[in-house]
Order: C-alpha cells, then structure tokens, then sequence
C-alpha cells in the first residue's frame, strides 16, 4: 500500500450542504475502493492565482490516504466526470512527504513531537519574578 495525497479545487458558487456531500462523495470514492484515509482537511475558500473557467475563487480540500494505485485512476476519473470540481492533483507520498505531513498534522493538533520536546520543555520554565528596588 503506498500513501497519496489528494488536493482539489471545487467551483466556489456551491452551498454549505453541497461542499459536504461533494467532500463525502470523494471520501467514499477511496474508502469504496480499498483506501484507508489518514487525514481529510477542508481548507476553504481561497483566491486563486490565475482564473479557472473564468472563476478567481474557489474551495480547496486535501484528503491523504493510502490504497492501491489503481485507486488514483478511479478517484481521477470521478473528479473529471463531477463538473463541480475545477482542478484537482492527485500524488504518491514518498518517506519525507509522509514524515513531513505527521509533523504537520501533530503540529496543527498542538502535539510535540520528540524532536521538538527538549525545546519545549525549555519553553515551559516558568518566570522567576524580580522585585525592584
């Protein structure tokens, strides 16, 4: 099993209930198929950096799974077929991605890591007060 990372762009004129489905909908696109999802993150609506379909905005989700590579064909083909999304890019984690993406994920979590932990332990030295005189 390798581990992927998924990011798509949705149009940005759909409703609240709409988003959710669509975001439900490629969850269950993986799951259905074999994959395991680590991580689902929507991160919203974002200014795009050229316009698409004469969009400027549009609402961006991430999903990090792991599964077959069979999965991505699958998964690519449902976001060609589904108007609502505008772009998507779809990626094999390779170690460093995958390590970089726990740091990440822990530290949106608040968790230390190891590597962290001595400086914040440091951190965590509570202030001597000083008395003046």
């Amino acid at each position: 099993m390798n581990n992927y990372e998924t990011v798509f762009i949705a149009t940005p004129v759909l409703s609240e209930v709409q988003l959710e489905e669509l975001f439900g909908k490629f969850q269950g696109v993986i799951t259905e198929n074999g994959g395991q999802i680590v991580n689902a993150e929507a991160w919203g609506l974002k200014k795009l950096a050229y316009a698409i379909q004469k969009k400027t905005t549009g609402y961006y989700f991430l999903i990090e799974f792991t599964g077959e590579g069979s999965l991505i064909e699958t998964l690519e083909k449902q976001y060609r077929r589904d108007e609502r999304v505008i772009r998507f890019l779809s990626f094999r984690q390779d170690k460093d991605a995958v390590a970089y993406s726990i740091k990440r994920r822990n530290k949106l979590a608040g968790k230390v890591t190891t590597e962290e932990a001595p400086a914040a332990a440091e951190a965590e030295v509570e202030p001597v007060a000083v008395e003046e005189a």
